[in-house]
């Protein structure tokens, strides 16, 4: 029966989502994170701001943050835990998005199964899976997104259309790389019927939805009016709004490479394309995008290529250290096409095997099916061990070595870090003045601001502590003995006090900088975070 199918296949995904988001949570952190020049560079402050209703830094995530707050009401465990949790459910939901695309695009339960754990299982989209980040949300719109546009494509109804417009907005209010959804949208629709593009009522109709999409960009304005803790964007002007949610303070960071340099990060990309896929899969994704032409399926073919190009060149041309999370757009339009292939395979295989007997056909769709599950599973051990964070507890750590050994009425100096956590969200030494010494949207290794701000402090009469990111102590020592001061580690390794050399001298043990564990190092981020 029709119904028991579609319930069958419904119930297919939702297993597979349910397995995913198991997964999620095991491996979840389980507490506040932390600020690494490493490639975490925002957790610990959305979680942060999720809390207090902040403003977040460009592009703004307004459903990101709204969304995250009402997480902080769950009666379970901590804030940093219930905000981490957010990304572990839009997870899930992605993962299931991405089953029915894939049942959308094969007609088939298991294939689209197989795609749909292979993305859920993908390392550098497992990453995000487990922290406080916007990204695993925006995979479930852009998901979204596209199923709509498929069940359209498919039906011809313009309802779709519509819900899709009005999804197209609340998604880019999430994360503005969505964006590049718009135009393959309209190449989907041109090649599929152009007159929808110029039918005036369904085009002025789909106007107003998508503007209603975007109400949530209302929040960062009358929110930053409300005079909220940690505003450092102040958006409820019309330039700061602007600047806010367009990034226009990461321009100089886009498309940052000459066409001499695309090589070399073409090679980044095989890379880290490498760690996320089996390279046999890489040739069943070349199978389903050949099949799609064969099949004529030019309009999704040609949207999915759309998507896939235009993503990886953005990502090629960034200039950021963790420019592996804008790759993930392009390994989910991968997984579309290995589902693709995987579909194909079976449509090869299944004529075949029907022509044998009962038990040889069983066990020759065993085979396949097999087959279809063993890629996936190929690097899933290797993934699990590299992104799990249920044991990281180095922000709790830190806090409570602050908390126990900071003198009364100290500054606490930090970069992004857990402080604004205990300051913030815990109820835990409000003696303490924490300062972060850096102007919004700056940061260097090594910076004077440290030692300016530093000096001003010590000169008010206070203790002053530094937290420095990974790696970045010892990068600031000179500046300290120049400016007539030496670092001295606490013996928990958790921070340093500013002192001035003479107190030093006095007798006080300095332990040099240059000792500190986890000194940043060229790599893999992904290695470099844990």
């Amino acid at each position: 029966m029709p119904g028991m199918e579609y319930l069958a296949g419904a119930g297919a995904g939702v297993a597979v989502a349910a397995v995913a988001f198991v997964l999620y949570f095991r491996t979840l952190a389980p507490t506040m994170l932390y600020y690494d020049p490493a490639g975490m560079y925002d957790s610990v402050m959305l979680q942060v701001k999720a809390h207090v209703l902040g403003i977040p830094n460009p592009t703004g995530y307004p459903t990101y943050i709204m969304i995250s707050h009402l997480f902080t009401y769950l009666p379970w465990a901590n804030v940093g835990w219930r905000v981490n949790l957010v990304s572990a459910v839009f997870a899930a939901l992605a993962v299931l998005a991405v089953y029915f695309i894939c049942k959308a695009l094969t007609g088939r339960v298991v294939p689209a199964v197989a795609a749909a754990f292979l993305f859920a299982v993908s390392r550098e989209f497992w990453t995000q899976a487990v922290i406080a980040e916007v990204y695993t949300m925006s995979a479930f719109f852009i998901a979204l997104d596209i199923l709509v546009l498929l069940v359209w494509h498919k039906t011809r109804e313009d309802k779709y259309l519509l819900l899709f417009a009005f999804l197209m907005g609340l998604t880019m209010t999430n994360h503005m790389t969505s964006g590049l959804v718009l135009p393959a949208a309209a190449v989907l629709i041109a090649l599929t019927d152009w007159r929808k593009l110029v039918e005036w009522r369904l085009v002025l109709k789909g106007t107003g939805l998508f503007l209603v999409g975007l109400l949530p960009y209302l929040y960062l304005p009358i929110r930053s009016a409300m005079n909220p803790p940690l505003d450092d964007a102040q958006p409820h002007t019309l330039g700061n709004f602007l600047t806010l949610v367009t990034g226009s303070n990461f321009e100089s960071r886009m498309f940052a490479f000459g066409m001499d340099e695309m090589p070399a990060r073409l090679g980044l990309y095989a890379d880290f394309l490498a760690n996320q896929f089996n390279p046999l899969l890489l040739i069943v994704a070349a199978l389903g995008a050949f099949y799609l032409a064969y099949k004529r399926e030019v309009a999704v073919l040609a949207m999915f290529t759309f998507l896939f190009v235009g993503w990886l060149v953005y990502a090629l041309g960034y200039n950021i250290r963790d420019v592996y999370i804008y790759f993930i757009p392009t390994y989910l339009i991968l997984c579309f096409f290995i589902a693709v292939g995987f579909g194909n395979l079976m449509d090869v295989a299944q004529p075949r095997l029907s022509r044998l007997r009962v038990a040889p056909r069983v066990a020759g769709l065993a085979v396949v099916a097999a087959f279809l599950f063993v890629l996936p599973f190929s690097g899933f051990a290797k993934a699990y061990g590299q992104v799990d964070m249920s044991g990281n507890l180095h922000g709790l750590h830190t806090m409570n070595a602050v908390i126990e050994n900071v003198e009364e009425d100290a500054t606490v100096m930090h970069r992004s870090g857990v402080m604004w956590y205990m300051d913030h969200v815990t109820d835990h030494r409000p003696d303490i003045n924490v300062v972060d010494p850096f102007p919004r949207g700056s940061w260097q290794a090594e910076s004077p601001f440290w030692t300016d701000a530093a000096e001003e402090n010590i000169k008010d009469g206070r203790r002053v502590y530094i937290l420095f990111p990974s790696g970045t102590a010892e990068a600031n020592e000179d500046l300290f003995h120049s400016a007539g001061y030496h670092l001295l580690e606490h013996e928990t390794g958790m921070f340093y006090e500013v002192v001035a050399r003479q107190r030093a001298a006095d007798g006080e043990t300095m332990l040099p900088a240059a000792e500190e564990e986890g000194a940043e190092e060229e790599g893999d981020p992904l290695e470099d975070r844990a």
